[in-house]
């Protein structure tokens, strides 16, 4: 038996030998065509093709600049390419020919980029490594799906020629993960941020407490964690970050160019918070923990001082944990809490998170009160939310309040695609993939001016979520139209050549593993 066995190692040799010629160029595979440059999501602002496509092979380099940043991007580049290609991939400075990734000034903002390709290489241009990064994003859409996986491939590795121009359209571009109601790991949580840094999301806003569980070590309160985050939705055991775990999100979240936005939610969802402290309580008692998924009944005490102190020192060793610019103040469903509680709340704990160097943010209910100088509301309402609630976001939003657009009815992931959808919720209808994607930012709310829009968010909530592949199934496909909304012209806003452009990533998907949903209005 044995020459038999080792006649089919020998066959099965040459066989590979032939995959790796062919990966190389030494038998060109004239069957293959490479990805149009306009099948990129989110579309670019513009798109140039012609010439020869550029071709990669064993002896292709990545090529930087030298600079910390640039060089961490190309070795980005490479541990993406290296697992399926099986090529070297040198990251090296300088240089001509190959993936070149460089630096310069141009039309290109923080985030933009140009992207050049021709048989004699693929050079990617902008500003900051923000665009590089994102640059490198188009780069892997334009490489065959099977470039996504952790063995090695045929290839063959083909780029179309021609150039892409492409700045984002917002600045503000995010995902919300809620590890409150389901709590989330560390490897979860970096998971998510992969998926999103694909199509340039750049905010991830972690809602960090709530009535079911109380997510991040505050050393000057331990049993916000300890207690407060022992329990989950159903009963489950929770969990919480320690603040190295915090920071380590952080670091990952910066990697892939994603700035963590950190939310406690307040005066209401609150519950894990009182039932660690009976002193937050206005009647000094503490309530049980709660596993289950109603809303609004829940208040900080908003006449006790001590209430102020806990905010301040939350916010403060939060802020100090956080290198971003923003600091989520929540605000929503405060049922529990008169209206002239509501204001009075929010005029003593916005100037807190200045006071640690932080800005603003808040659910759209915020703008009931008085926003501060620079806030930021984010509207979670409907289509058929009634007119006096959207006018009070306009007022605000006329009185230079900038809104983040995040209404339920189109971008909450969490919503059943249909009735059948065996995860999610429906408070707010059912929300299949064209009805996510099917609306413009820029005029969605009327009265608020399109200057006032800083961009589009996409959450998460997780009553009925309890793993990553949950996660996923609810995110895609819906996330890429959302991310195409904030990144993309709204002269490319297309339902019928999106659905196309959406259809070609469900390739990509099976290729990185996440688990999404095959919605019947998409041609896969």
């Amino acid at each position: 038996m044995r020459p038999h066995h080792r006649t089919f190692r020998l066959l099965g040799s040459l066989l590979l030998v032939a995959m790796g010629a062919s990966a190389t160029g030494a038998a060109p595979d004239r069957a293959a065509s490479p990805t149009p440059l306009d099948r990129v999501v989110p579309a670019p602002a513009s798109v140039d093709p012609g010439g020869s496509p550029y071709r990669i092979t064993r002896d292709t380099h990545i090529r930087v600049d030298d600079s910390r940043e640039t060089r961490r991007v190309g070795e980005y580049l490479a541990d993406v390419l290296r697992p399926s290609t099986g090529y070297r991939l040198p990251v090296t400075v300088n240089g001509s020919g190959g993936i070149r990734l460089r630096l310069a000034k141009g039309p290109f903002g923080a985030e933009g980029y140009r992207l050049d390709s021709g048989r004699g290489g693929v050079t990617i241009t902008a500003a900051g490594a923000a665009g590089l990064f994102h640059g490198v994003q188009t780069l892997r859409q334009l490489l065959p799906a099977a470039v996504e996986k952790d063995s090695v491939q045929p290839g063959p590795w083909l780029v179309a020629g021609g150039t892409i121009k492409d700045t984002p359209r917002y600045g503000w571009r995010g995902a919300m993960l809620d590890v409150s109601r389901h709590f989330f790991t560390v490897d979860q949580v970096k998971r998510y941020i992969d998926q999103l840094a694909l199509y340039k999301i750049n905010k991830l806003h972690l809602h960090l407490s709530d009535d079911q569980g109380w997510r991040i070590a505050v050393d000057s309160w331990p049993r916000l964690a300890s207690y407060g985050g022992s329990t989950q939705v159903g009963g489950g055991p929770g969990g919480y970050y320690t603040k190295a775990d915090y920071k380590e999100i952080v670091r990952y979240a910066s990697s892939r160019y994603l700035e963590v936005v950190p939310e406690i939610d307040m005066p209401g969802h609150t519950n894990a918070a009182l039932a660690s402290y009976a002193e937050l309580n206005c009647d000094g008692v503490a309530p049980p923990l709660y596993t289950g998924t109603e809303v609004g009944f829940s208040s900080l005490c908003v006449g006790k001082d001590i209430t102020y102190d806990f905010v301040d020192d939350v916010i403060r060793e939060l802020a100090a944990l956080t290198p971003g610019r923003y600091l989520h103040i929540g605000g929503d469903e405060a049922h529990s809490t008169s209206h002239e509680d509501y204001v009075a709340f929010m005029e003593r704990v916005q100037p807190l998170v200045a006071k640690y160097g932080k800005t603003v943010v808040g659910w759209h209910q915020l703008t009931g009160a008085s926003p501060s100088r620079g806030a930021l509301a984010q509207y979670w309402g409907l289509d058929s939310t009634n007119a006096q609630e959207k006018e009070q976001v306009a007022a605000a939003a006329r009185n230079g309040t900038g809104v983040v657009l995040s209404p339920a009815d189109r971008v909450y992931l969490d919503m059943k695609y249909t009735a059948d959808t065996p995860l999610g919720l429906d408070w707010a209808g059912l929300v299949e993939v064209k009805r996510s994607y099917d609306w413009d930012p820029g005029n969605y709310l009327p009265g608020v001016p399109a200057s006032a829009v800083r961009g589009v968010e996409a959450p998460m909530w997780t009553e009925t979520l309890g793993k990553s592949a949950d996660l996923e199934y609810m995110a895609f496909p819906r996330l890429a139209g959302a991310a195409e909304l904030g990144w993309s012209p709204a002269a490319t806003h297309d339902w019928e050549r999106y659905k196309v452009r959406l259809a070609a990533q469900g390739a990509r998907w099976e290729a990185l593993g996440i688990n999404f949903y095959r919605s019947p209005q998409v041609p896969w």
